[in-house]
């Protein structure tokens, strides 16, 4: 994964689901705002989660 920048889950669900990586980061950002940072939770459990290698 040479395109991980904090835990590399957009990167995970991105190829998992095949999505834009783009699209995931920009949805986790206006998310954070709109949930006033509830969506920071689930991204560490994301990140807890995921396989460290694939």
């Amino acid at each position: 994964m040479e395109d991980t920048v904090i835990f590399g889950v957009c990167d995970w669900l991105s190829r998992r689901f095949n999505l834009d990586r783009r699209g995931l980061r920009i949805a986790f950002v206006i998310g954070t705002f709109i949930s006033f940072g509830t969506v920071i939770v689930a991204y560490l459990i994301l990140a807890l989660v995921k396989p460290k290698y694939e």
